[in-house]
């Protein structure tokens, strides 16, 4: 048997089970891989953010009232699904109702982000939409039509509550309020800071240590999440010279490969250091991940 490729990914291990490392333990065509985590970024709560959005909980201005202060939410990280979450739990107490928010529509962008969100435990379930979409740019699209058609009586749509990083894009709310919308159509879009994101400092250290373990495999795979900490990847693979910031040709043999998520991350890649990746997942899910993979790697091997 061939030696299982190691799969080297940057971020935390999802729990109980992380799709990635489900989906990339399961061999198929004529492959076998190994992944590992390491950890990219660290995560505090904003504890100002936290507390306004408790206060919106608790006086139940999110909901499908006339005078309600937003009509829906929108998750894209499972950080902000963590905080809502703790508030939940924090303010349930003995009343079953908390927090109030059975009648109003909850969008979310991928399938992680609406699992952690389906098990937040609300009677009746939270009402959660978007898993399909994937990204921030198809998450917006959905919520133009799916949000209008919830308040179809109402001329002007409620605002929104989007529970955000301090390191976020803007596409969903610049999307949701665009100048070339009518007014009917329009929606509002408020953003709480609820945490904050930061380089993990043992992070270098600990994919120096993977890397020289896995330095005699004849190939070996590293998938980036985010543009978070993608300077000190490219530094610790010898790819980044330091004078300029930019990244190093790629060796004509090697045995290291790069993957991303996503666009978002790739062209990060390319502005910024000038560094194409070796693939780029057409789907930013654990299948388009593995399936990029999979496809380059037969293809090398031919």
């Amino acid at each position: 048997m061939p030696p299982k490729t190691p799969v080297v990914l940057l971020k935390t291990r999802s729990t109980p089970g992380d799709a990635y490392e489900e989906l990339f333990r399961i061999p198929a065509d004529g492959l076998e891989f190994e992944p590992t985590f390491v950890p990219v970024l660290e995560h505090r709560f904003d504890k100002s953010g936290m507390a306004r959005f408790r206060s919106l909980l608790q006086q139940k201005s999110i909901s499908k009232a006339q005078n309600s202060a937003y009509g829906g939410l929108i998750f894209t990280s499972q950080r902000s699904v963590e905080v809502f979450t703790n508030l939940v739990e924090e303010g349930r107490g003995g009343n079953e109702g908390w927090p109030h928010l059975q009648d109003v529509p909850v969008y979310s962008v991928g399938p992680a982000t609406t699992r952690a969100l389906k098990a937040i435990p609300q009677l009746p379930p939270l009402r959660v939409f978007g898993e399909h979409t994937g990204n921030g740019e198809s998450l917006a699209q959905f919520i133009l039509e799916h949000y209008g058609e919830w308040y179809q009586d109402r001329v002007c749509k409620p605002p929104m509550l989007f529970l955000v990083g301090d390191q976020r894009r803007d596409i969903i709310p610049r999307v949701l309020m665009g100048a070339d919308l009518s007014p009917e159509r329009k929606i509002q879009v408020d953003e709480i800071v609820v945490y904050g994101t930061g380089e993990m400092a043992s992070f270098q250290d600990e994919f120096e240590q993977l890397l020289h373990k896995t330095k005699d495999q004849p190939m070996r795979w590293v998938v980036v999440f985010s543009p978070s900490g993608c300077d000190s990847m490219l530094s610790v693979l010898g790819l980044l010279d330091e004078t300029n910031g930019k990244a190093r040709p790629k060796p004509l043999r090697r045995s290291t490969f790069i993957a991303t998520i996503g666009p978002t991350t790739r062209d990060y890649l390319l502005q910024k250091f000038g560094f194409e990746p070796d693939v780029c997942a057409e789907q930013p899910s654990p299948g388009g991940v593995r399936q990029g993979i999979t496809r380059f790697s037969k293809l090398r091997s031919e």
